[in-house]
């Protein structure tokens, strides 16, 4: 990229990050003493509030830069993420926003936990929640190093390194200055500006085709190489039995994950009730719902004006599609409008990183206090759970940073699935069963957690990811054991599937009290917090 695009984009996304350190410098100043101040934020937020910042937690780098490209790259069979993270979210309204806020108090470990022994139910269901956000910040730090590598107009190893690590270094500023109070406005401030760039770029896309969406697809298609079979099934996941295997698979995991994601929970204790919970997931899914239609827009528009070959060649998993399509639509590389148009579309993609990340960092760091200390320490005299929440932001920063450093040449899209099925399989069982299973006990939660957690984390371990093929993290050495790429397939009926057997197999006796005092509090908002 030329000096202006540099210039540009570096000023641009300077004052986002001066915005938003000056909010989380003013929101510092207020007490934030107290847990419920540092997790959620006083629970102040109203229904319209918590839907913007819960659409900003939700549209990160994955949706804005991953699922763009790979559209780009492989048409039809790409759109496969906008339509499972958007019906993911019919999950969530109707299963679980409401009963979670009325049982819960900050994390998934407290719904759990209100109905049995809580030392074990919150040891498992932290570390679940834990391992989670991890991989959810790793495909965050991925996208922020491919960005920063277009900026600089190479695959400049160091400018990538230092990006990740800067954006690590912000984001815990953000989670221990500002805790939930300041994570949410920058989510607010971020989706308002990320829906503003998708918007502009989608209308830009359409006026290339005189408002042609026909012509867009053929024209798509022609550029592909692929022809017609770039607009049907099977470009990417139709090849043969385990590349169809892998797409049900991956379906299940994001369909299922969005409800067993940390993050995207805490976000229901923010409001005062249960039916400003509800209302929050309506605004979100009009809000994500129009982004993802546009997400397609985008990929078919990357495919069509830049081609599949010019994004491969800049980045090999499509993570820079976006980008590209935003300075040939301004007018290409050397004219002003491109220039522009070029620096928005990456500071708003800066911008998305570094919200989503302050927002999974604060959910990852309430499960290390809030459940994991608040269960492991021992008598004595204990530090203030707030306390250790900062230090453990720290901690997960520097975790992520040191994943995210090794999987930079990963599509980012493709990384949050993985977030997804660990998600789907570890929480998503555990979850409903405490909520609908009047028979299920201490071990059955503990079985259903590490029961989809670790089969999930050894199959990814075991799968072409991590080694076996020329794409994978460790491409020169082969233990490759599973065929699938996502591992939703079998781990989600696994963590069903162990929870259910942890329960029949205990000689613990279900609490019928506590479950009958749970049913009432989830289902009408009685003695919730």
């Amino acid at each position: 990229m030329t000096g202006d695009h540099q210039t540009l984009t570096l000023l641009l996304f300077s004052v986002f990050v001066a915005v938003t350190l000056g909010i989380t410098t003013w929101v510092s100043r207020r007490r934030q003493g107290s847990a419920e101040e540092f997790y959620a934020g006083g629970r102040l937020f109203s229904p319209m509030e918590n839907g913007f910042a819960i659409a900003g937690d939700y549209m990160s780098a994955a949706s804005f830069l991953g699922i763009s490209g790979l559209i780009a790259l492989f048409g039809y069979d790409g759109m496969l993420y906008s339509v499972g993270f958007l019906v993911a979210w019919l999950v969530v309204l109707f299963l679980v926003a409401e009963l979670v806020r009325n049982c819960g108090r900050f994390t998934l470990a407290d719904v759990v936990a209100a109905r049995m022994r809580e030392r074990p139910v919150r040891i498992a269901a932290g570390t679940s929640s834990v391992t989670v956000s991890v991989l959810y910040l790793v495909a965050q730090m991925v996208g922020a190093g491919s960005l920063v590598a277009l900026l600089l107009g190479g695959r400049s190893e160091a400018a990538q390194a230092w990006t990740v690590v800067g954006v690590g270094a912000l984001m815990v500023v953000y989670v221990s200055m500002g805790g939930m109070r300041a994570t949410t406005w920058i989510q607010i401030v971020k989706a308002v500006l990320l829906l503003g760039g998708t918007i502009a770029l989608t209308v830009l896309v359409l006026l290339r085709f005189h408002g042609d969406f026909n012509r867009l697809l053929l024209t798509a298609a022609e550029r592909s190489g692929h022809g017609e079979a770039f607009l049907a099934p099977g470009l990417a996941y139709g090849g043969d039995w385990t590349s169809r295997f892998d797409f049900v698979s991956l379906g299940l995991a994001l369909v299922l994950g969005t409800a067993g994601l940390p993050h995207i929970l805490s976000r229901f204790y923010t409001v005062p009730t249960a039916r400003a919970a509800r209302r929050s997931v309506v605004w979100s899914i009009g809000l994500i719902g129009g982004f993802y239609l546009m997400t397609i827009v985008l990929g078919f528009g990357a495919a069509a004006v830049v081609g599949p070959e010019a994004v491969r060649g800049s980045n090999a998993a499509g993570n820079t599609a976006v980008p590209l399509l935003a300075l040939d639509l301004g007018g290409g590389a050397d004219s002003t409008g491109g220039t522009v148009l070029f620096a928005i579309v990456a500071a708003v993609a800066f911008a998305t990183i570094l919200a989503v990340v302050a927002g999974i960092t604060l959910a990852s760091s309430a499960s290390v206090a809030h459940d994991l200390y608040a269960s492991l320490r021992r008598r004595g005299k204990p530090h203030s759970e707030v306390t250790v929440a900062r230090v453990a932001a720290v901690g997960i920063g520097v975790l992520a940073i040191a994943l995210g450093l090794l999987a930079r040449d990963l599509n980012v899209a493709f990384l949050v699935g993985l977030a997804f099925a660990v998600a789907a399989s570890a929480n998503l069982p555990v979850l409903l069963y405490s909520l609908f299973w009047r028979g299920f006990t201490t071990s059955g939660a503990v079985w259903a957690v590490y029961g989809g957690l670790v089969p999930a984390v050894v199959l990814v371990l075991l799968s072409p990811v991590v080694s076996g093929s020329p794409d994978s993290l460790f491409p020169d050495v082969d233990f490759q054991l599973f065929p699938l790429q996502n591992p939703g397939l079998v781990s989600i009926p696994l963590g069903f599937l162990a929870g259910w057997l942890g329960t029949v197999t205990s000689a613990e006796a279900p609490d019928e009290a506590k479950h009958a005092e749970s049913e009432v509090r989830s289902l009408t908002g009685a003695g919730a917090v």
